[in-house]
């Protein structure tokens, strides 16, 4: 909700991005938990939420913030939770096992990456947007 009123409140160009299970997905527990399955999505680190508010940055604050914590909730299991992930698992099960690990571990590490960004974006000059990038 901060994204939407944040993004409505900017004087120009806004994007919002968003983790949106559809049918395709084929979520075991069906459509009517798709809220419950966007939490699940960030708390296992699927999905992180973000947002670049450029208000910030004129108040000489971090416009980056990020609104995710760390992980909590077992990245494998979100997964299989959804048929193509099951169905990747039944039909090439080492294949699956190996493409599973690395997704999660490549989740491991653009959660760490964003959050050792946004320790560094602090200590630069938000006044200056030079200094920001």
């Amino acid at each position: 909700m901060k994204a939407m009123l944040e993004a409505e409140a900017h004087d120009g160009p806004s994007l919002i991005i968003g983790y949106a299970p559809c049918v395709a997905h084929g979520i075991k527990t069906g459509m009517g938990t798709a809220q419950l399955r966007i939490k699940e999505a960030v708390a296992s680190g699927y999905w992180h939420m973000w947002r670049f508010n450029p208000a910030l940055a004129e108040q000489g604050q971090n416009p980056f913030v990020l609104d995710s914590k760390e992980p909590t909730a077992s990245f494998q299991d979100f997964i299989k939770g959804e048929v193509r992930y099951t169905t990747l698992e039944a039909q090439f099960p080492e294949e699956a096992k190996r493409l599973f690990a690395k997704a999660e571990q490549d989740a491991k590490d653009r959660y760490q990456a964003t959050y050792v960004w946004l320790t560094w974006s602090t200590k630069k000059n938000f006044n200056n947007p030079k200094t920001i990038v």
